[in-house]
């Protein structure tokens, strides 16, 4: 994984800073792991309706995230397609666990600050990888 300074960077030049903020903030809270990330923001910012995007490619590797199942609670999720891992996601162990909560794609507007609650997104799938668009970056070849 790149260095923390590099990949905010990258985070801030494709955030819009209006709506999707970029920040440090885990190094600012002292955390460690998402799920206490999550448990801060939200006692932080109480009234904010947060909603954790993720691509089809880390849904299916939630079961081995600490305290997974509290995080899926806490927050709600939209699941932005992925080639190669929507069946995978899908029907993964998080999904099948979670089935209960999912909604349909048209009703993603009403997910945010309703957890558990997610969503898998359908429509336009980009194949370019976090590895790819760093090297991209810095003008190399993955």
């Amino acid at each position: 994984m790149a260095p923390l300074p590099q990949r905010l960077a990258g985070a801030r030049a494709m955030a819009d800073g209006r709506r999707v903020l970029a920040t440090a903030i885990e190094g600012k809270l002292g955390t460690r792991y998402t799920v206490d990330t999550l448990r801060l923001l939200l006692q932080r910012f109480p009234r904010v309706r947060f909603v954790w995007l993720m691509g089809a490619d880390i849904l299916p590797q939630l079961p081995r995230w600490r305290r997974w199942r509290e995080m899926l609670c806490t927050i709600a999720v939209a699941v932005l397609p992925r080639p190669g891992y929507n069946a995978t996601a899908l029907n993964g162990q998080a999904a099948q666990i979670m089935r209960h909560c999912r909604r349909r794609d048209r009703e993603a507007a009403t997910v945010p600050g309703q957890a558990p609650a997610w969503v898998f997104l359908h429509g336009p799938e980009n194949p370019i990888s976090a590895t790819a668009i760093r090297a991209s970056r810095k003008g190399t070849v993955p």
